[in-house]
């Protein structure tokens, strides 16, 4: 504990000047250097200071393991994404915020805060939290500093900047071995992984996590890994772990009543089904998903796309263009959306005239796949699509310029 900084705190606050404080127990020089911790005072000195303050030397150092203490709990919380128990910590240690700066754990404090905006989704507050700590990082132990390090990782992570994130995590592993292994860090770096389709790592990453969140009990955790396992091993073709995945994730999100990611997996293994073909279970998956949402809302949007992708499969031109006008419409008050605004526009257009649909895709629907650079699935099936049509007409050169993308 910083006491002379504590003691200057209680004196100003009390409205008590250097001399009324210092009499008859040291000079006011002396009280002056305390206080600016420009001299160590022993604990007798210290004691009579805070007793004339009628602050307790004891329940300072008792305050200081306290918060000591809290933030440990904090930090275990967030990892077991306990809501309610991470709120009332969190309001027990602004109740503190007085004493903090004088103590041990003034920079783990503000980082843990910085923890806990990016834990709300308050990313505005989170990156002004982020600056603040900026400027105090040459301060920061090492252990700090990986902290830091890691919650800027997370912050990328809810801004979509997954490469530069992808970027942070791989130093911190190699730089930090040994602190790199835990659940918390191998699931961000699993999820970033998957947002940058590289299953492949994902998988990895994820068994990883996995196996650490199962041995600690931690039920939340174990059902968001089993999502992102999942997905890659639908991506992967790896359909049999895929639906032990979210088998598993639809009894224990039950169970759990974790009523808010039931639409996500709904929706997951729809795709899962999907690229098994079984379409009357993907859309069975699909339908159960919209039921759980609300519309106005990005994974609505994304379900009821796919939704529209598969009755166009189907031939259910009436069904298909019934979900794509939909889309259409609700991608006006809906942002991150516009790969589903674009290709239900395609297939809009392609109800009415494919050569238009063509021109489309070339014109609109191909650039942005291309510049996001995050749909390599996407991408190879409109190449094969757009190489076939110009084989068809004769065009020899386009199809193959469309063939070798894809290779």
């Amino acid at each position: 504990m910083e006491f002379g900084p504590l003691i200057k705190y209680f004196r100003t606050q009390k409205g008590i000047t250097q001399k009324e404080l210092a009499a008859g127990i040291c000079s006011i020089p002396h009280l002056s250097k305390i206080e600016n911790n420009s001299k160590d005072a022993n604990e007798e000195t210290i004691s009579l200071l805070l007793e004339r303050l009628e602050v307790s030397f004891g329940e300072m150092e008792e305050k200081e393991e306290l918060i000591r203490n809290l933030l440990r709990d904090l930090g275990e919380k967030i990892n077991f994404y306990l809501r309610e128990e991470i709120e009332v910590i969190f309001k027990r240690l602004k109740e503190l915020e007085h004493v903090i700066p004088f103590s041990a754990y003034m920079y783990s404090y503000e980082l843990y805060k910085y923890r806990y905006l990016l834990f709300k989704g308050l990313l505005s507050e989170a990156e002004d939290q982020r600056d603040i700590l900026h400027k105090q990082k040459k301060n920061f132990s090492q252990h700090e500093m990986y902290l830091f390090r890691y919650y800027n990782a997370v912050c990328l992570i809810l801004k979509g900047q997954y490469k530069k994130a992808d970027a942070i995590f791989d130093e911190l592993y190699v730089e930090n071995n040994n602190e790199s292994v835990n659940g918390e860090f191998l699931y961000h770096w699993t999820f970033v992984k998957s947002s940058l389709d590289q299953p492949g790592h994902a998988i990895h990453f994820g068994r990883q996590a996995l196996q650490i969140f199962m041995n600690q009990h931690n039920f939340y955790r174990i059902l968001h890994t089993l999502m992102v396992l999942g997905i890659n091993y639908s991506r992967s073709s790896i359909y049999e772990e895929a639906q032990v995945c979210f088998n598993h994730l639809i009894r224990n999100a039950e169970l759990l009543k974790e009523e808010r990611i039931l639409p996500q997996i709904y929706h997951n293994m729809g795709y899962l089904q999907d690229r098994m073909n079984n379409v009357k279970d993907a859309l069975m998956y699909y339908e159960k998903s919209l039921s759980l949402q609300p519309l106005k809302n990005q994974h609505y949007y994304i379900t009821l796309y796919a939704t529209g992708e598969i009755y166009y499969n189907l031939n259910n031109t009436e069904k298909a263009r019934e979900c794509f006008l939909l889309v259409k419409s609700l991608s006006k008050e809906i942002t991150g959306v516009k790969k589903q605004s674009l290709l239900s526009n395609f297939y809009l257009i392609h109800m009415e005239s494919p050569e238009k649909a063509i021109k489309f895709l070339e014109a609109k629907v191909i650039p942005y796949l291309e510049s996001a650079k995050e749909h390599k699935d996407d991408l190879t099936r409109y190449y094969k699509l757009l190489s076939e049509h110009y084989n068809q007409n004769g065009r020899y050169l386009e199809a193959v310029n469309y063939l070798s993308k894809i290779t």
